[in-house]
Formats: structure tokens, sequence, C-alpha cells
């Protein structure tokens, strides 16, 4: 079922791209990756499963080769973009083996034989009607022009272009497929020869037909997709590199094995196709067979080489940044990717020299997702044992941090952090380092007491910008609980965290204070240790908050009322803002008793994003529950309604 507003909207952007792209494909122009492709396609599936788009195949070519029909079947697959969508199509199918071949990054042709000659040379087309390229595929390699056999029937294969191929002679296009594509529906058949067709399915002809005209000339030469492959091979035609593996485990591995070797290999791949072993014809008839899936290389997963790791310092935790062998992903040059913790490192059994798969999926950063191999020469991993200020380090597998509560380290960050959630601008890390350096700040009470004379001897700036700095720093002056617990900097408190307790009841600082474990873990989102690093923290914090309560500079804004005008609602917020920061944008509603989310849900009221348009993942889990995309302006307006006079 398709969905409303905006919606129907992007539905019909994503049908009319489609179908745009396949027309160019289908004539030999394409103007974007399979990988491109099959995001529109994959957005279309989940914004309308329904739509017509998903079960037309191909377009009519417009190149002036003459028609002809196929034989076998040329639908589409299923596709499986990561381990886990595969391993689920896999759990339905419970097969007991899994026949796996490369999944070659070409265009699709079929090849027509009667009584064991060469009859015709079929694009995909449409699926049921193509361009008939015969005079040209004859004269590519892989394609026998007799077989051994008076045999007849269809042979579905790949026309492909070596890599090196692209590089001697056609490196002014933009991959292989692109240039075999064209190159392969040339009407004067010039360089036809240098392509290359790989094969593997087959059927005789009536095969396919329905299942009652069936009869024993119809029976194919061989009893599973193996003996298939095998006896093509006999035939005399090449074939795609394929094997058989037990388990559907062994087929996200041995993915993982080709993603790090198709580098080396002389034809692009996208992926893999898997399928059942064994022939099953009312399957093939279907427009998208379900014994079988192409289980893809994504755009945004590549394998690299874990060169080295640094220790990103952030407070007193220390976290384990992988540097790689520069890899393309999303578009961009990636040398640096996220390992979490040691429980991640340990847990892959990574080393310095590992092969690796990286991933960069939607607006994730790039992390370390798995181990391909640890060849010869791997290095263990050292991970830091002491921190500057002298204490041991602790391992506790899920963080590695200091111990030391007094640690320089742990204030510094506070303070960044208190900066950060306030959105105070130009206050940077160098104007902190000093401070604490030099003993002036030891505290966030003590910023609120610098003078401008002194902050301009510390930076050496004039007095003009010193005062700015003090002055957006003092125009905080009333903040919320939520934002002013997150300051403080507790681990694991953020101020979506600290938000859920406000909205459970404990609205004031007293009450958090006196709440127990027990009861701030009944919080929803919270649990026993999430509660005990909370209670634990505001104990540990109670004379540095009531320190900077007492100074003046900053006071809690009291609990909004039941009857806010915002009262009710929830905000999250993605992208950059223009005329304000996202934090004061998210302090405003607040202030009117809203709640801000940090993902979008079925009971989000609206998300705030200047490209309302953009495919974003946000984007698309709003459109999918119905939720209202608002932009800058819009959401402006919004709270100029909401705000009393003089609030803002």
């Amino acid at each position: 079922m398709e969905k409303p507003g905006n919606g129907r909207k992007r539905v019909d952007q994503l049908e009319d791209a489609i179908r745009h792209h396949q027309t160019l494909y289908y004539n030999g122009d394409p103007a974007i990756s399979d990988v491109e492709f099959d995001a529109l396609w994959d957005e279309l599936k989940s914004l309308n499963p329904d739509s017509p788009m998903l079960s037309a195949i191909g377009a009519d070519a417009q190149d002036g080769w003459p028609k002809a029909e196929h034989i076998l079947p040329m639908g589409s697959q299923e596709k499986a973009a990561d381990p886990d969508e595969f391993l689920a199509w896999a759990a339905k199918r419970a097969l007991s083996e899994y026949v796996v071949e490369l999944k070659m990054d070409g265009a699709s042709l079929e090849l027509q034989y009667r009584d064991g000659r060469l009859d015709k040379a079929v694009t995909r087309g449409n699926g049921l009607i193509g361009d008939d390229i015969t005079p040209n595929v004859r004269r590519m390699a892989g394609v026998p022009a007799r077989l051994p056999a008076a045999w007849s029937g269809a042979v579905r294969g790949e026309v492909l272009m070596s890599r090196a191929t692209h590089a001697a002679h056609f490196a002014d296009k933009a991959n292989c497929r692109n240039a075999a594509n064209g190159l392969m529906k040339r009407k004067d058949g010039v360089g036809v020869e240098r392509l290359q067709v790989l094969c593997y399915d087959a059927a005789p002809l009536g095969l396919y037909d329905d299942a009652s005209q069936i009869g024993t000339d119809a029976r194919p030469p061989f009893d599973d997709e193996v003996a298939k492959l095998a006896w093509l091979e006999t035939a005399g035609f090449s074939v795609v590199q394929h094997d058989v593996l037990a388990d559907a485990y062994a087929v996200v591995d041995y993915r993982a094995r080709i993603m790090a070797e198709r580098s080396g290999l002389p034809y692009d791949i996208d992926g893999l196709v898997v399928k059942a072993r064994s022939v099953d014809t009312s399957d093939m008839r279907r427009a998208r067979p379900e014994r079988q899936i192409a289980f893809k290389f994504a755009l945004e997963e590549a394998v690299s080489t874990l060169l080295a790791v640094e220790w990103s310092e952030s407070g007193a935790t220390y976290t384990p940044i992988g540097l790689i062998e520069p890899v393309r992903l999303a578009g961009t040059t990636v040398k640096r990717a996220n390992l979490n913790n040691t429980n991640t490192i340990n847990g892959m059994g990574l080393q310095l020299g590992s092969r690796v798969i990286v991933v960069k999926r939607g607006e994730i950063i790039p992390k370390i997702e798995g181990l391909v191999e640890n060849p010869a020469g791997t290095q263990p991993i050292a991970v830091p044992t002491s921190c500057g200020c002298g204490a041991a380090l602790v391992d506790e597998g899920t963080r590695l941090y200091c111990p030391n509560k007094e640690c320089p380290k742990k204030n510094r960050h506070r303070l960044e952090k208190w900066l950060g959630v306030l959105d105070i601008r130009d206050f940077g890390p160098a104007i902190i380092a000093k401070l604490c350096d030099s003993g002036r700040v030891r505290g966030i009470a003590d910023l609120y007491s610098l003078s401008v004379e002194e902050l301009q001897e510390y930076e050496r700036m004039g007095p003009a910008l010193a005062g700015k700095i003090l002055q957006n720093l003092r125009s905080r002056a009333e903040i919320g609980l939520a934002d002013f617990v997150a300051g403080f900097d507790i681990e694991g408190i953020g101020a979506g965290m600290a938000d859920k307790a406000v909205a459970a009841g404990f609205d004031t600082l007293d009450k958090l204070r006196a709440a127990r474990p027990e009861q701030l873990a009944a919080v929803d989102g919270f649990a026993a240790i999430t509660a005990a690093t909370l209670a634990d923290g505001l104990a540990a914090l109670t004379d540095e908050m009531d320190r900077l309560l007492a100074g003046g500079g900053v006071r809690i804004r009291p609990p909004a009322e039941a009857g806010g005008r915002l009262s009710g609602k929830s905000f999250c917020f993605t992208g950059e803002m223009v005329s304000l920061k996202r934090a004061r944008a998210e302090a405003l509603v607040k202030a009117q008793g809203a709640m801000v989310k940090s993902s979008v849900g079925q009971d989000l009221s609206y998300l705030v994003t200047n490209d309302p348009a953009s495919g974003s993942a946000k984007n698309k889990t709003a459109i999918k529950y119905g939720v209202p995309i608002i932009d800058e302006p819009q959401f402006l307006a919004l709270l100029d309604q909401a705000t009393p006079e003089g609030q803002q």
C-alpha cells in the first residue's frame, strides 16, 4: 500500500526516474550505476511495494535492431544489499545447500539454438522481447556457433568487457559495463570481437512453457544447477565462477572473500547470485523467482587493509579509530573508520595488516564491520594501558577509560561538553585548554566569573571578540533541566536520555537527585546500568552543580506547564539549519513543552530538515510512517505561533 501525502509525490518521482533510467540502459546509454539504480528501486519498494513499475521489466530499445521474442524468462531477481537481508531470505527458504555464482556486471543476453546451431542472440529488452543482435554476437568470445549435439533451446549469459580491454581501448567510457553495453549494439559491429559472453543458465525449447505442455523432448540434459553449468562448459560455453556451500553463513563468509578478491578479477562483478541447487521450472516462470537472490555488493561497502589504530581521547574515554588503505565509499575517499571498542577488536580477531570490510551506509560514519582474513605478517594491536594523569586505564571491553575522578582530561571535556550543549559559539577548545592549563578554570562555574580583560590576555584577542564570547555565554542564562544535566557530561547521559527522565516526572533537579536507581530504571529507555550511572553522576557532581547555580550565571527553567503550546508534540532535526543552530532550535521547542527525538518513529510529530526531498534514511522513514516533513521556514512559523511574545 502506498503512503499518502509526501509519499505519493516521492513514489511518482521514483517511478519516473526508474522508467527514464531503464530506457537509457536498454538503449545502451546508461547514466547511473547499478548501485544507484538499485537504491531507487529499493526506495520505491519500501514506499509502495504494489507499484506496477516493480513488476515491469526493462524498456523497449529504439536503436533500429530487429525484435525477437525470448525463450528463457528474463525477469528480475530479488536483491539483498547486506548479510542481514540475505540471512532473512535464507531463513524462509531453509535450503540444504546453496549454489553461489559471481554476479557479472554486464548486459544480459539470450542465445537461441535450433538443432545445435546459433539461431538468434537477443538482448533483455522489456523482458519478453529484445533486440536481435546476432551478427555482432557471432563475433564475441565464448559463443559457439554449433553445439556438439543437435539441441534446441536457450542459453542465458552476460556480455562483458574485461578490465584490461577497457583500460587499453575504451578508457573514455565510465566503466566496463557502459562500454560493453554500447559496443554490443553498434550497427557497424566495430570492436565487438573485444567482448566476451559468460553463461549461467540454459533450458531446452518448451521447458518454461505451461507445465501441462512439457513433454519428454523438453527435459533438460542436466539434473541441477551444478550439472547445468557443467553441461554448458562441455558444450563449449564459458561459464561464470561458481561454488556449492553448505549453509547461509558460509555464503556470507564467501561473499567477504570475493569482495577482497574482486579487484584482481578480469571482469567487474557487483555481487553474488545465490540459488537452490535443484532446477525448479515453476519458480523460474515467476517474474521474480523465489529460489534465487542477488546478494549484492553495496557502494557503501568495500574491503581494505587495517594499517594502524589511533586512540581518540574524549574526556577520560579512549576510542579506537582504524586507519585504513584509502577506499572509495558513497562517493568519498575513506581513510579512517570506527572500531568502537576493544570488544570489537578482540571479537573480530583484528590485527594490524588485517583485511577488513569497511561500511558507510546512509548517514553513518564509516566503520569496520568484519574480518576477511589475517594474512601472514599481521601484528597485534597495542591497547593503551595508562592515562596521561598517571592512572592505569580500565578496559571493560565496551569502554576503555581513566578511573581517576580528578583527571584533568575529564574536567576539560566537561567544559567542552557544557559549551556544546548550550551552543556557545566562539568559545573553542584552544581557549579552554589555556584556561585549564593555567588553573584559572577548574569547573563550569569558573567560566561565568571570567572578565573581558582576562579572556583577551589568554587568547591574545581584542576586547570586542572577548566581549562577544562572554556575551554568548551569559545570554544562555536560563536552560532546561535536561540540557543542564547533559552539560555535566555524565557518561552515557545526553540530552535525549535526560529528557526521558524529565518526561517521566523527574522534572526538577531535586526530584532527580532524590530518585532511587530502581525508580530511574523504570523510565522508558533506561535500564539498571544507565539508572545507576545517572544517580552516581548526580551525587558526584552535587557540589559543582550547586556552585554553578549559586553563582547566578545559570538558572534551570521551571518545568513546562501541562498546557504548553507545543505540549505533547515531538520534533526530530536533521541536517544543517541556517538561521539558528540545531541546539538552539531544540531548546526552543523544549521550552514550549515539546520533546526532541534523535530518530524517526511512528509517534514523531515533525521531522525538520532543509532538504525535504532528499533520500536520507530519516526522510525515508518519515515518509514510510506518514510523519510531516517541514523545512526551516515552516518550523520557524510553527514556533512563532507557539511562543508567547518576548520568550524567543
